[in-house]
């Protein structure tokens, strides 16, 4: 409905008649009503056991994934509140990798408690201070429970990249996988100083369905998909020599528009052998360098390819500029624009460089590169579903293993930290005399939902479960958590189950932000477009 004021000489329309308008209690209710149907929507995908969803689109593409930022990625939120949810969950995926379901679910339960608050006539700004004050208390007790390590420890990166896996469809294959995710990171860390810094640009991801998932494998190089140019170039090349060019072999045309004038058929032939005789230096001065394989980001003349295949030089053109930065960076070769300035020193090296089949395609492998600054991963599966959330998960898993390598400090999985945080919160709220203190220990409460729902996931007695893991962590185990695979509470530490303080911070800082900006809100307008026009908002229901 439009907003119309009472003024002094008759009402005031202030809106245009097609806006709608909420206030007060019922914008909160319907933003919290929102947000916490997103929470309940990922709910059901947290933990080991989790369940997976299955996510149709206007062009009818399936996706299966229980991963929390591609769930509400697709399922295109239109509610204003509910955008704010989907937001919390692609910034932890941007930020830290892993974490998303939790930080929605979280988010989603300091909403649903600060509802019953606001029932009881608790003001929202006193939740707000009350929540704040509770989040940062959490922090600093993460951070004092967080366990340091060597950023190189290779034995406790495994023991993270398989915990992230555990919650995935690859599960079953985590050992193979996780070895592979730890070594692709330490080949491509780079150390300054004491710590270290990762890009996870430089490793490349291919996928290929066919085979099965411990079918997936890391080359120390880079793996194009291409064919080499030229049938008669050989398809195996030891001791690579390998040049990168990001300009064409070919004969450049003139800028503008040119014509040549022949009176005799002679000087038709001189003109063509020019031509030949051009390309031929062009091959002659990558021969006589020492070159063995050329990468080219342009066209290849066919003229070009047969003396190049005549000087038994592997080509392949037509490469995309990024992997042709990632073959600089794996092979140690520099990218040339101009062949006159090309010399030995810019070549890069490798053990070896093949054509491949790889199901029905030809690719090509640079492998055994000494030092390798750029990695690639080739993901297989059984069909491309399962491969594209084998990606998924192993985005995820190095995501996390990078997040210790930069900030070497652990923490155990299973609920174990947030229900020990919930436990101290619970204590220090008796320390405020006002309202925050009911704001800290429904905070406390929600801290409560991720070891519960990881529980309810996995078939078990919620309150039993509650209950036991409170006397456990109270008898002074602060790692007991959820033990789903089993169904039973164990200290997790022991079990390996591990995760990376950034990625708990992380889920704090962002739940509780977008739940105080939700709690914040009083007032919903909404201007749908012009007649016929469409645009505007949704309507809020």
């Amino acid at each position: 409905m439009a907003s119309i004021q009472q003024g002094p000489n008759g009402p005031v329309l202030v809106l245009k008649e097609s806006a709608l308008q909420q206030k007060g209690k019922d914008a909160q209710q319907n933003n919290i009503a929102a947000a916490k149907l997103v929470a309940q929507l990922v709910r059901s995908s947290l933990g080991p056991r989790g369940l997976d969803k299955m996510l149709v689109d206007s062009l009818g593409d399936v996706t299966i994934t229980n991963d929390g930022a591609t769930i509400l990625k697709e399922i295109d939120v239109q509610h204003p509140a509910a955008k704010m949810m989907v937001e919390i969950s692609k910034t932890v995926d941007n930020e830290v990798g892993d974490g998303t379901t939790s930080s929605v679910i979280f988010g989603g339960a300091l909403l649903a408690k600060a509802e019953d608050l606001l029932k009881k006539d608790v003001h929202s700004s006193t939740i707000i201070d009350g929540y704040q004050a509770a989040a940062d208390k959490t922090l600093e007790i993460f951070s004092d429970l967080a366990k340091k390590i060597q950023p190189d420890d290779k034995a406790s990166l495994l023991k993270i990249a398989t915990t992230s896996m555990q919650s995935k469809l690859i599960s079953e294959d985590s050992s193979l996988l996780s070895k592979i995710i730890v070594d692709a990171i330490l080949s491509i860390a780079i150390k300054k100083g004491d710590s270290y810094s990762v890009d996870l640009e430089n490793i490349k991801i291919e996928k290929k369905s066919g085979g099965s998932i411990d079918d997936t494998q890391i080359i120390k190089g880079i793996v194009l998909d291409k064919e080499i140019v030229h049938s008669g170039m050989p398809t195996r090349i030891e001791n690579a020599k390998i040049a990168l060019l990001n300009s064409a072999l070919e004969i450049e045309k003139t800028e503008l528009s040119s014509e040549i004038r022949i009176t005799d058929p002679t000087q038709m032939q001189m003109f063509l052998e020019e031509e030949n005789r051009m390309l031929k230096s062009m091959v002659d001065k990558l021969h006589d360098v020492g070159v063995n394989v050329l990468i080219c980001q342009k066209g290849i003349d066919d003229i070009s390819q047969h003396y190049l295949a005549k000087y038994g030089i592997m080509a392949v053109r037509r490469v995309k500029e990024s992997d042709m930065i990632k073959l600089s960076k794996a092979t140690g070769g520099r990218v040339i624009s101009n062949l006159d300035d090309l010399s030995e020193n810019d070549l890069g090296t490798a053990d070896l460089a093949h054509q491949k089949k790889v199901e029905s395609d030809k690719w090509v492998f640079i492998e055994g590169c000494k030092h390798p600054q750029s990695v690639t991963m080739l993901i297989r599966g059984g069909t491309q579903r399962v491969i594209d959330e084998v990606d998924r998960s192993i985005h995820d898993s190095l995501m996390v293993v990078k997040d210790v390598i930069e900030t070497p400090a652990i923490v155990a999985g299973g609920g174990a930290p947030e229900a020990f945080a919930a436990s101290l919160l619970k204590d220090w709220a008796d320390n405020f005399d006002g309202r925050e203190q009911l704001a800290i220990k429904k905070y406390a409460e929600a801290l409560e939902t991720i070891p519960l729902t990881i529980a309810e996931n996995a078939g078990m007695d919620p309150i039993d479960t509650m209950a036991n893991l409170r006397a456990k962590q109270n008898q002074g185990h602060k790692w007991t958590g959820i033990d789903a695979r089993n169904m039973k509470i164990s200290d997790m530490m022991a079990i390996n189950v591990i995760e990376p303080i950034v990625v708990k911070e992380q889920i704090i800082k962002s739940a509780t932000e977008a739940a105080c900006m939700i709690l914040r809100i009083d007032d919903v307008i909404s201007i749908s477009g012009a007649p016929g026009g469409g645009g505007g908002m949704p309507p809020m229901g």
